[in-house]
């Protein structure tokens, strides 16, 4: 479901490097050469190619991306090349640290802990006690207020088993629990963080299911019905991201077009970590809610370089 087009016969990364270094020397900057060698590389072929270029050069890749580029292409670029890992864990970083603590900035933890693997929520903790000093989950508690703190720690240490293994016994009952919470307006009572926190994803959307079929509602929607603060919008996203991944990402890259200006840190976010994921199930979720297609929608509001790179890794061929 990735939306990257590598090409058939790719160059050895020595090869690669050499043209990165190439684009990088002299007056000016190869910027299309730049993207068309990242941005149709996968996240294996890339660390080969920061290995290689630290290498050759006795330099790092990332730094040069970052004296060579600026404004908002630089910063999806330099993403881009990051490991996985390593960008998550400095996405989640800027989000704990910003003074702002609305959905934009929390919304980051729970995407990291509730829509990618449980292996690569591990490899983000590492990374991010390897770069800060410090775990992840420290952090939160140091940079986040109850009862969000709670919510957030329990979903990032969380281990789930990735298996498609279901008990409709279990999830009938576990339905009941988190309806009983939330009717309560308890979004941070510990069977439903056990639940959403513990269960992998096959059973929860069993969960989720049988929790409409059930009581006539979607838990979702019974969660905004409670209330319309913080706790209750990050409690929607963090059943979007476990249910629905697409759907949520969708609304990023709606949100972040919408109004007066683009929000171009979350638009980043949501192409550069989805799009050897699940883009093309974004895309189609984009199209189901708006009728319209997510690569217009980037296309109108970006420009220059941003936007070339930004439609490669969507698969557009510039």
């Amino acid at each position: 479901m990735s939306t990257i087009r590598i090409p058939e016969v790719v160059p050895s990364p020595a090869q690669d490097c050499e043209t990165l270094h190439k684009s990088c020397e002299g007056w000016g900057t190869d910027e299309a050469a730049l993207i068309r060698i990242l941005g149709c590389r996968n996240a294996a072929q890339r660390k080969l190619i920061r290995d290689a270029y630290q290498q050759i050069y006795y330099t790092s890749l990332i730094d040069c991306l970052s004296e060579e580029l600026s404004g908002d292409f630089r910063k999806a670029m330099i993403l881009w090349t990051y490991d996985p890992p390593e960008r998550d864990a400095r996405l989640a970083n800027e989000a704990l640290k910003s003074r702002r603590k609305n959905l934009t900035q929390l919304q980051v933890i729970v995407e990291i802990a509730c829509a990618t693997s449980p292996h690569h929520l591990v490899a983000v903790r590492q990374a991010y006690a390897s770069l800060f000093d410090t775990s992840l989950e420290e952090d939160i508690i140091s940079n986040v207020s109850l009862p969000l703190q709670k919510i957030l720690v329990s979903l990032v240490r969380s281990y789930r088993y990735d298996k498609e293994v279901v008990d409709s016994s279990i999830a009938k009952t576990e339905a009941a629990k988190l309806r009983e919470a939330v009717q309560a307006k308890k979004l941070d009572d510990d069977e439903l963080l056990r639940i959403l926190s513990t269960r992998n994803t096959f059973q929860l959307r069993k969960t989720f299911q049988l929790y409409k079929d059930n009581y006539g509602t979607s838990i979702d929607k019974d969660v905004i019905a409670r209330g319309k603060g913080i706790v209750e919008s990050v409690m929607q996203v963090v059943i979007w991201c476990l249910d629905t991944p697409e759907k949520h990402f969708a609304e990023v890259v709606k949100a972040s077009i919408e109004g007066l200006g683009t929000d171009e840190d979350s638009l980043t976010r949501a192409i550069v970590g989805r799009a050897e994921i699940d883009m093309i199930k974004v895309r189609e979720a984009y199209f189901n809610a708006n009728r319209s297609s997510l690569d217009s929608a980037v296309i109108g509001d970006t420009s220059g370089y941003y936007k070339d790179f930004l439609m490669t890794l969507l698969g557009s061929k510039i």
